[in-house]
Order: structure tokens, then sequence, then C-alpha cells
């Protein structure tokens, strides 16, 4: 069946099509500036025929998904004859809340309780909102299914989501631990296990999603039992602008002392910190930063230094909270692709039996084993698909399998 994917942001939306008896894209794009100028992106990989970039205009999603279905049917550069073929179409909905634990079919009352949880998320859900509703004008008859980037981190026990604040802000405002990635993290549980033969169910793992906004889960037997993002991406590690856990007293000390207001302390949180900050503004890339500590950066040393700690930190506790790992992946942008910060990190977890294999560690973007066969636990590379584990997720649910 070919699937859908769209993701839609407040002026972008991003799309892929995917084939899921072959698990392969056979086209992906991306509209950008909705609203403003307009961009458009496409390229068809079932017959290579590269990017192809124009400017239309784009007034809304709306017509942003109008330019994307009259692109995947053109009788020149298309992958499909009509939009009969393609079966359903899924949507990425970054925060389900409580509400939703699972991927589900898109209803009236879906789209509601999606409105419900968007104060949660202000920025994406109702991005995410407006795709649906384009989607929905255009295609009445297909069906469509909502996937949560929090679905999967709703296993974790109470312990692992509660924070310790006076009960009734978690009673009546949700205050709580609900993570991010949970898409990548549980397509890359579960596709490591299968890799080795096993079910998700016969093993634990705790999944590192090193990008610029960066998580680690632990996955005990199948189900996550704790993350390190919170009630919103801020919280965890540090990232290439977010600063991450912090004393929540900084806050109030750097209102006090700056004057800025609250809103310009969440801003430079978000944006202006992490490894960016820590390097004095130098980078938010990885290659850059690496690339001025080897040249005898201090700040830009400092900050990777800072980072890769961050992470050994969270893995040594979800090893203790899991009592014991067996599989540690790396994936997302820097996990899949840079050598120095998986080596880095791997130096820190001897005390876990883990040896790194230098040879097998320069790898990008592919499956590998990067540990020792003696390691007592395997590590891999496991490149992340998002996108296809919306597909197969909502193919799921259409077909009823």
């Amino acid at each position: 069946m070919n699937i859908l994917v769209i993701n839609c942001g407040s002026s972008s939306l991003k799309f892929q099509v995917i084939d899921t008896d072959t698990r392969a894209c056979i086209a992906k794009g991306l509209c950008e500036r909705i609203g403003i100028d307009g961009a458009f992106t496409y390229e068809n990989l079932r017959d290579n025929t590269g990017k192809m970039k124009s400017n239309p205009e784009i007034a809304d999603h709306k017509m942003g998904i109008s330019i994307v279905l009259d692109a995947l049917t053109d009788p020149k550069t298309g992958v499909i004859h009509s939009l009969k073929e393609i079966g359903a179409v899924g949507h990425r909905i970054v925060h389900g809340g409580e509400k939703f634990t699972k991927s589900v079919l898109i209803t009236d009352d879906v789209i509601s309780g999606i409105r419900e949880v968007s104060e949660l998320a202000p920025l994406h859900n109702p991005a995410n909102l407006t795709g649906i509703m384009a989607c929905r004008a255009l295609m009445p008859d297909t069906p469509m299914v909502a996937v949560f980037d929090t679905a999967f981190h709703q296993t974790m026990p109470p312990k692992a989501y509660m924070y310790a604040l006076p009960l009734h802000y978690y009673t009546d405002y949700k205050i709580r631990r609900y993570g991010f990635h949970g898409t990548s993290h549980e397509f890359v549980s579960k596709e490591v296990a299968h890799y080795l033969g096993k079910d998700p169910s016969e093993l634990k793992t705790i999944v590192c999603h090193l990008g610029n906004g960066a998580s680690v889960s632990a996955v005990d037997h199948g189900k996550c039992v704790d993350t390190s993002m919170g009630l919103t991406p801020l919280e965890g590690l540090v990232m290439g602008t977010r600063c991450g856990d912090i004393d929540p007293a900084i806050v109030d000390y750097i209102m006090s002392k700056t004057h800025i207001s609250a809103y310009d302390v969440d801003q430079m949180m978000n944006k202006e910190s992490g490894v960016y900050g820590l390097s004095g503004g130098l980078s938010s890339d990885f290659r850059d930063l690496e690339k001025a500590a080897d040249e005898g950066n201090e700040k830009a040393k400092l900050a990777l230094e800072v980072w890769a700690y961050r992470v050994v930190k969270y893995i040594g506790a979800y090893a203790a909270a899991m009592n014991g790992v067996d599989v540690i992946c790396f994936t997302a942008g820097v996990g899949e692709n840079d050598a120095w910060a998986r080596a880095e990190i791997c130096s820190y977890l001897g005390y876990l039996g883990i040896t790194l294999d230098e040879k097998a560690n320069d790898v990008h973007g592919e499956i590998r084993q990067i540990s020792t066969p003696e390691s007592k636990v395997k590590v891999f590379v496991f490149p992340t698909n998002e996108e296809l584990a919306i597909a197969e997720q909502t193919y799921a649910i259409v077909s009823g399998k």
C-alpha cells in the first residue's frame, strides 16, 4: 500500500510516499515559506529523476497539499497515476498528552482531542491539525491516521513521569514528563531486536537519539520505562541550542539579574544555549565544533565534553533503572554519523563491560555493530526512519493488521 506521510510545521510541510510492501520511499519533498513567498522541493525516488525546485505561491497548507498531490500525479514526474493509489495518509502529531497512547484513525472526535491537548504543544499541534484539515478537504475519502511523538512513552510508570511538585499541578494541568521522539525510539528499539533475531520483549535497550534535538530512552522488554525529555523537549540532554537539565532556580536568578522576561529566558534556553551557547556562539553543528576543538578552541572542546558527559549520565541512569542493559543504539544525525561522539561516550562505559571496535565505529548512516564480539553489551549504529514508522503504523490501522 502507498502511504502518504505528512509532517506539518507552522510554515512548512514535509512529505513522503512510502510503499509499505517494499518499505521503500518512492517520493519525498518539502513545501516551505507557506504564507510568505513559497518554495517547493520534490524528488521522485522511484525513477531517480533528481530534485526539482520551484517557487509557487503557497498561500496556506491546503494549497501546499494541493501542490504536493499535483506533483505526485503529474504524468511526467509523478509516482502514481491517481489519488486512488494513495491507500491512507499518516500524520505526525507532536503531542498526544495522556489522551492518546497509540496511533489512531482520525475522526472528528480525534481532531477535538488533539485540539484539547494543543496547549501542551502550542507551536506544533495547531500546525499538525492544519495539515489534517487540508488533507481531509482534498482527500475526503482517504483514511487518515494520527501518529503521536509522545505515544510510545505512555508506558512509563508514574515513578518515572511524575514531577515532585504539588500534586494539583498534575491533576489540574497535567504537568508531567511526556517525552518526545517516541516514533524514533520505538522504531529503533524494535528494528534492532529483529536485526538480532529476537523479539523486543527479550531485550533491555537504551536508544540514544542524538541530533540537534536529542533524547535517550530506556526500553525494557519492548516498553518505554523512562525518557530524558519532559513536559517539553527542553529537558534532558544538552542539545544543539537547548540547555537540557538545569537547576530551575537559575531562571529566577537570571531574570532578577538581567531584568529580562520569562519569554526571553525561555527563548534563551531553547535557542541560544546547548553546545551553541557553551561554545560562545560558535556553532550548533558538531562538525564545526569538532574541527574547532581539533584546532585548539577550548570553548568548542568544553561544549563537546559537556554534551557527551550528559549522554553518559543518562545511559548509566537507565542501565540502573532497568537493572541492566543488553543493547545500546546510536541513532539520528549525530548518533548515526559522528564516530568521535560515539567513541567519547563509549569511553565512559567500560564498567558495563563495553568494548568498542574502533574500525567498525568508522561508519556513517548504516546499520553496524560497533562493539567487539567480547563486549558484554552490544552497541549499534542504527539509522532511524520515522516516516517509515508512521507509514507502517498507518497501514496497520487502516488494514486491521
